[in-house]
Parts: structure tokens; C-alpha cells; sequence
């Protein structure tokens, strides 16, 4: 079991844990959907820490919920080890305590009356929802949604990879929230980084 406390770790190692805690974003969150291969559901993880994601949804109503048990045995590049995860079975009940939340959720969905990605508002309180490799989101979760995005494509290829989707949605999020100086301001609060500092510590 890992012993770190903050008064064990060293300097550049704690500056580096509240730096990035600083810029998590609590008010952005993924929905993963019926996801099924391992290896794109660690690349979309990869990429939602990498923007400062805080929290995903697993949305696991067919296939499986992959294990995403923090081990402190993971190398620190996984980012799994530094998400907060809820899984749901219930597609109802997930997109209704999301909507509580105060989240408007948008589907990532071929279709004509999709928006553009690059015309969601990705400065408010957003819950990107990505789906399974061959099905795509579900008819239930594009239902439940607030809206259905679409990613421009130029070529004859109609989709990307659903870890490519999700990295290319994130990094307009990532743009968006820059821009409003989203990452200056710790949302965490002074007392969640401190609180989350101590754990991260202990990893």
C-alpha cells in the first residue's frame, strides 16, 4: 500500500499535484457509453485528464463496465488513477442526475440535426456523451439529451474513432475555456484542492 503523505512526497512533486488540481474542471464531464475496448476507453480517459477533466460517467448498459480500480501499483501516466469515476446501468437515472446537476448534455451522433461541435458553448456546464465503436450512441441517450453534436469532417470517411472523437471535442472545450480563463480560477475551491492534494499524495 502507498505511504505518501504531503510531508513525505518532495516540493516539485506536491507543486506539480496542486498546479494541476488548480486547473481541474468540475463543471466539464464525459459520458462513456457502452465502450467496450480497453484500450479506447484508457485513450478517452488519457485525453479528459489532459483538458483537467475531474469526473467521468461509465454508462454501461450492454457491454461491461471496464475495472477502473485505482491501484497504487499504476504508473502515474495512467490517467484512470487520477479521475473520479460513477458508473451507471440506468441510462434514465444517469442523464437525470446530470440534468440535477445542471449539466446540458450533448451526444456526439451522425446526424442532420446535429450541431457543429464548434458551436457548443463550451464555457457553461457541459456533459459530452460518447458511444460504443460499431452503435454509436444510443437512440436513448440521443433521446435524453439536450442536443446532438457532429464533428466537421472533409473527407470521405463519415466518422473518427470514438477516442479520436473524443480527444478532438475536448481540445475545442480545452480552446473555448482558455480563452474565457476558465483554468486561472481553482473550481475545486482553496479547501478541494487541499482536500484532494492529500489523496493524490497518498497514491
Amino acid at each position: 500500500m502507498p505511504t505518501h503523505t504531503i510531508d513525505t512526497i518532495t516540493e516539485r512533486r506536491r507543486r506539480r499535484l496542486e498546479d494541476v488540481l488548480r486547473r481541474r474542471q468540475t463543471d466539464l464531464t464525459l459520458v462513456i457509453e457502452n465502450v467496450w475496448d480497453p484500450h479506447n476507453v484508457s485513450a478517452i480517459l488519457r485525453s479528459a485528464d489532459a483538458v483537467g477533466v475531474a469526473h467521468v460517467h461509465l454508462l454501461y448498459t450492454i457491454e461491461k463496465a471496464p475495472n477502473l480500480r485505482r491501484d497504487g501499483k499504476q504508473s502515474s501516466a495512467s490517467a484512470r488513477k487520477w479521475l473520479d469515476f460513477t458508473v451507471h446501468d440506468n441510462t434514465e437515472t444517469c442523464f437525470a442526475q446530470l440534468h440535477n446537476e445542471g449539466y446540458r448534455v450533448y451526444a456526439s451522433h451522425l446526424s442532420r440535426e446535429g450541431v457543429s461541435l464548434h458551436h457548443i458553448d463550451f464555457t457553461g456546464k457541459i456533459a459530452l456523451v460518447l458511444g460504443n465503436e460499431s452503435r454509436g450512441v444510443s437512440d436513448d441517450a440521443c433521446a435524453l439529451s439536450d442536443g446532438v453534436y457532429t464533428i466537421p469532417m472533409m473527407g470521405m470517411v463519415e466518422s473518427l474513432n470514438v477516442s479520436v472523437a473524443a480527444a478532438v471535442s475536448l481540445y475545442e472545450a480545452l480552446r473555448q475555456r482558455l480563452d474565457a480563463g476558465l483554468y486561472d480560477t481553482p473550481q475545486l475551491g482553496e479547501n478541494g484542492v487541499h482536500e484532494k492534494l492529500i489523496e493524490w499524495a497518498r497514491m
